[in-house]
This record gives C-alpha cells, sequence and structure tokens, in this order.
C-alpha cells in the first residue's frame, strides 16, 4: 500500500510529496494534467512571460527619449506564444523541486485525468489508475467560479484568455480584482481594446484604497475602460462578431459588446470530480474544503492544502501548506499552518503590491501613522522615466514597527517584498532608516518613506545615506 497518495502536481501537491517523501514515506503523485499545475502551466509562469512581453513593448516605446532610435515595435503573437511554451517547459523540466521528487523516488503519474474516492481510502482516476494509500493530500487547487447567468457559456476564463492563438481586437473583462486586473493590462498593452468591468466600488478591492484608486486612474490613461460599481449582469447573448453583455443600474439598462467576454470573478476549490461524500469529507460554507490548524479534513487520515482550501491563494503560501499537510500526514497533527506576512504583487502595468495590514484595517488596532514617496521625486525613477506610482508606509506609532507597506509603480513588488521582511523581523521603523542601502535604487524608496515615518514620530535617525533622496537630514525627529 502507498503510505501517502498526493492528489494534484501544483505548488502544494509537488512540495506535500516532496516533504512525505522526505520523511521516508512511501509517497505517489497524481496529477489529472501535467507536472507543475496552474502555476506553471496556466499562473504565474505563463501569464509572467506575457506580461513581460507587454513590458518589452513599453520600454521599446521609450527607447526615443535615451536617443535609441528603432522602427516603431509590433507583435507577433505566434512567436510569442511560442515562446511562453518555451518557457513553460524549461521551467518544468528543470523544476529544482522535480529532480529531487525523482531522487527520493516518489511515483509520478501524470495525465492521468481526474481522481475521483471510490473508497476513503482509495482513488480511481479517469484513465483507469486505482490506487490505495494509507493517508491521502487533496491538493487539487481551484477553478474559475461559474456565474448562474443566462448565457454565461458564451464567455470565456483567464485560462482561455491565455490560451488565445491570436489578440482579439475588443475585450470585456468582468471582475477587476488581481485575475481580471492582469488579463485587462496585459491585453491592452497587446493592442485589444479593454473595458473593465467590477460589481464593487472600486477595482482591486482587497488592495489599500490609494493603490486601487490609482490602479484605477492609470489603467485609463493607458486607455482602458474603467467602469466600477457597473450594476449587475442580466445576461450575456452571442453577436455576429462576439458576445454583448447586458446589465441594470438603477433600474436602467444598458450593454457592452466585445469580440471576447472574460469573466474573473472569483475562485471556488476544484473538487467537483473527487466525490468527497464517498470519502465523508466535508466542504465550509464557502465550498472549500475544511481543515483545521493542521490540515487535516473532517476524516483523520485525509489532508488538504493550497488553493482547495480557501487560505491565502499564493504559490508560496501553497508551498507551506503543503509542507505543514505533509509533515503532519506522516508524523502526526503536530505542525500547525501558522498565518505570516504574506506580500503579494500584480503583473500588471504598472505593477502594484502589499505587504501586512492596509492603512485602514491598521487603523481598526493601532494608531498609526503613514508616510508616502511619491515616484515623481526620487532619483531611480526620474532615471528610468517612471515616475508614476508611489510607496506608502503604515506604523504604529506606539511600538514604532512598520505594520504594512503599499507600492503601485516601477518593481512595486520588489520593494513590498523588502517591506515584508522588515515586517516580519519585527523592525522598528527608525532601524529601517538607517540600513544605508545602494543609491539610487528602488529598494531605496523603501528606506525613505522610513525615514519619513520616523520624523513624524519623533525619533532619531541619526546620520542615514538617503538624505541625498529627499533633500532633507531627520535629526532628533526634525528636518
Amino acid at each position: 500500500m502507498i503510505d501517502v497518495l498526493v492528489i494534484g502536481a501544483g505548488p502544494a501537491g509537488v512540495m506535500a510529496a516532496l516533504r512525505a517523501a522526505d520523511l521516508g514515506a512511501r509517497t505517489t503523485l497524481v496529477s489529472s494534467a501535467e507536472f507543475g499545475g496552474m502555476a506553471a502551466n496556466d499562473g504565474p509562469v505563463p501569464v509572467r512571460a506575457l506580461a513581460h512581453a507587454s513590458r518589452l513593448l513599453r520600454d521599446a516605446r521609450q527607447l526615443g527619449q535615451y536617443g535609441v532610435t528603432i522602427n516603431e515595435p509590433s507583435l507577433d503573437y505566434s512567436r510569442l506564444l511560442a515562446r511562453v511554451q518555451e518557457i513553460v517547459r524549461d521551467v518544468r523540466t528543470n523544476s529544482s523541486l522535480r529532480m529531487q521528487i525523482d531522487a527520493l523516488g516518489v511515483t509520478v503519474c501524470e495525465q492521468v485525468g481526474a481522481a475521483r474516492f471510490i473508497e476513503p481510502h482509495v482513488i480511481e482516476t479517469r484513465a483507469g489508475l486505482r490506487l490505495r494509500a494509507e493517508k491521502v493530500i487533496i491538493c487539487t487547487g481551484g477553478a474559475s467560479r461559474r456565474l448562474p447567468i443566462p448565457g454565461f457559456e458564451l464567455t470565456s476564463t483567464h485560462t482561455d484568455a491565455w490560451a488565445l492563438t491570436s489578440v482579439p481586437r475588443s475585450m470585456l473583462v468582468v471582475g477587476a480584482g488581481a485575475t481580471g486586473v492582469q488579463v485587462a493590462s496585459i491585453f491592452n498593452a497587446f493592442g485589444s481594446r479593454i473595458e473593465l468591468f467590477e460589481a464593487g466600488p472600486r477595482i482591486l478591492a482587497t488592495e489599500d484604497v490609494d493603490i486601487s484608486t490609482s490602479a484605477a486612474v492609470a489603467l485609463r490613461r493607458s486607455g482602458i475602460a474603467v467602469h466600477e460599481n457597473f450594476g449587475a449582469i442580466d445576461a450575456f447573448e452571442k453577436t455576429a462578431t462576439g458576445v454583448r453583455m447586458r446589465f441594470t443600474k438603477n433600474g436602467q439598462r444598458f450593454e457592452a459588446e466585445a469580440e471576447l467576454v472574460v469573466v474573473a470573478t472569483g475562485w471556488a476549490a476544484d473538487t467537483e470530480s473527487l466525490n468527497l461524500a464517498v470519502a465523508g469529507v466535508e466542504l465550509n460554507q464557502r465550498k472549500f474544503v475544511k481543515v483545521d490548524e493542521y490540515l487535516r479534513t473532517s476524516i483523520p487520515h485525509i489532508f488538504a492544502a493550497g488553493d482547495v482550501t480557501g487560505h491565502l491563494m499564493l504559490v508560496p503560501q501553497a508551498i507551506q501548506a503543503g509542507f505543514v499537510a505533509a509533515s503532519n500526514a506522516v508524523r502526526g497533527p503536530r505542525m500547525p499552518l501558522i498565518d505570516q506576512v504574506s506580500p503579494m504583487g500584480s503583473f500588471t502595468e504598472p505593477e502594484y503590491a502589499q505587504a501586512g495590514l492596509t492603512e485602514s484595517k491598521a487603523r481598526e488596532a493601532y494608531d498609526i501613522v503613514t508616510s508616502i514617496v511619491h515616484f515623481e521625486a526620487t532619483t531611480r525613477t526620474i532615471i528610468d522615466g517612471r515616475k508614476f506610482g508611489f510607496c506608502k508606509l503604515v506604523v504604529d506609532r506606539k511600538a514604532c514597527k512598520v505594520l504594512g507597506c503599499h507600492v503601485i509603480g516601477e518593481r512595486a513588488v520588489d520593494i513590498a517584498e523588502v517591506a515584508a521582511i522588515a515586517i516580519a523581523a519585527g523592525m522598528r521603523v527608525d532601524d529601517l532608516a538607517q540600513i544605508p542601502l545602494a543609491y539610487p535604487t528602488y529598494a531605496g524608496i523603501l528606506v525613505r518613506a522610513a525615514v519619513m515615518a520616523a520624523g513624524q514620530l519623533g525619533l532619531t535617525v541619526g546620520w542615514q545615506a538617503h538624505q541625498v533622496e529627499s533633500g532633507t537630514v531627520v535629526k532628533n525627529g526634525q528636518s
């Protein structure tokens, strides 16, 4: 019998299989498709490759400002797709985790179709593979949420968008969370006419309010029509050239039409084919697999990790959860899943990123100060011609510790990740302010924000190398 059977070969599943095998368990990893799951084949890897192409187009159009003359750049989409597939294959082939899994003797069953429970300890795949295991870890990930709207079958998902073989002339993107904004931003750069629809009062609703406001401004400037609080969808209809969306707001009826409609209104657990009732595995109120702090499901020998549980649906968190689930499956429930600082960023133009608490969340529990450094006044962004954006720090007035960082603009993710280290370390803002980072850099913008916050708190930061950035010296809380 197999000791540990892992269903799903995305980040959570791969790490779970690696950890279980490393602990000495006879481990089998089953994947309905190819190794790597959504992250390698449909998520961050191919999306980042497409986003990189859109960045290259943007950068090429800037060359004239620096005395470099070229012809107007144009996009050969078929060549781009070939490059994306090359990147995906390269990542999948050279994944260090895959090499470790093979070295540890994990049995990997790829492209065997969806798995389902036929007994609590037995699964069967669509390809007819039947496996019995002492412990099972469910890592099947998520899927785009479907809406009960007439004509919904005429719409596409973000997965369909990444799989397009040509750039559509026009596109409606419904849902302006991270995924929808990525789709809109990338295809806008490729030349599609984009309309972005958000039912709520603002796009990127989980971001700091200042970030989502600035992102909406930037998207509109780039030519995207952004519709916030647009109303409720009545139906989708097929037209001669694409799809029409009918919607109602305040009793008035409206419609919008495009060659393609992409719906990105949420992410649901991919459990439909698992036949969880046979195993006795329960779902929570959100329809994700219900787990305890040790990632055990309602059945003690079955664990779950990654997007299927509805926890933070990001690759680093999925990897962490896979490690925890496998550790507990092999050694017993000893290791709880601990919440950690989770920097999050996007592949949009412009980038945006966050680490820690938003300003509004921080105000609910702390007396805070905030500092904002605008990119139009920092040396590196001026050099690079990337002056849109800002870095915002949220600091606890009493403890003087950094609670949150929110950035929009060039290298936003890089800046937020440095802030995440400071938050995780419990660093005081005056300590952060005294780190003499290289000049001129994007990370230096974060330290400048720390200097400003320290000044508001009346903290002494002494000599700091970033005074040349701000044009001020902060000493004994005075500038």
